[in-house]
């Protein structure tokens, strides 16, 4: 499963331009946490601001209230919908409810969509999604969306898209930047595959990892 390693001076900035490339032609968008993405998402509302015929779902949620600070649907709704003058259909994962629950409704309504964009971080700890290492999540073959217990805080329970989910996107983009992911980035690139490095198992049919210097700094070449 090859990788396109995009080394780049702002990583953001890239992220958002595909993400804007793909919401003006109007696609399934699966979107994540963190502060590197929030800045994407900002440029991508600047660059895109109609996203007419997008459906925005999530890679990943927290099991809080859509308003917690720690809620993925927040940090979207503040630093994309909110800016965007025409906003997509937004599948928020209904993190109020019990995990378990809310994964298995998630699950139904993904069933027969395809991504064409799924946006992904990757943890110091090598997690992507809410797949931590050594979670028993990695080994789900059938169901879409399964609940997942926290590896880093905030220790709150998740719910999480599977690896089945994330193999039918037609472009999974990794995003990282600073030295502080380094090895993480080394592990899911250009290490042996393992569960322990979840990123270096979720794949897409294209896949795409946009680094800046700092987190690509323990790569080969």
């Amino acid at each position: 499963m090859s990788v396109d390693i995009r080394i780049v001076e702002d990583p953001g900035r890239a992220a958002a331009e595909l993400l804007a490339e793909h919401a003006q032609a109007g696609a399934n968008l699966a979107l994540s946490g963190g502060g590197t993405v929030g800045r994407a998402y900002s440029a991508a509302a600047r660059l895109q601001p109609r996203w007419r015929d997008v459906h925005a779902w999530f890679g990943d949620e927290r099991a809080v209230q859509p308003t917690d600070q720690r809620s993925n649907y927040r940090l979207v709704r503040e630093t994309l919908l909110d800016a965007l003058a025409v906003p997509p259909e937004v599948h928020r994962v209904r993190g109020e409810l019990p995990a378990e629950e809310a994964a298995a409704l998630y699950g139904e309504k993904l069933t027969g969509i395809t991504l064409e964009l799924a946006l992904n971080g990757i943890g110091p700890d090598g997690h992507t999604a809410s797949l931590f290492p050594g979670s028993p999540a990695l080994a789900e073959t059938d169901r879409l969306a399964v609940a997942a217990e926290a590896g880093l805080e905030p220790f709150v329970p998740r719910v999480t898209m599977t690896t089945p989910m994330f193999e039918g996107c037609r472009l999974l983009v990794y995003l990282a930047d600073g030295d502080a992911k380094a090895e993480a980035v080394r592990r899911a690139f250009a290490a042996e595959p393992s569960a322990e490095t979840p990123a270096s198992l979720v794949r897409g049919l294209t896949t795409v990892a946009l680094l800046d210097r700092a987190a690509a700094a323990r790569l080969d070449g």
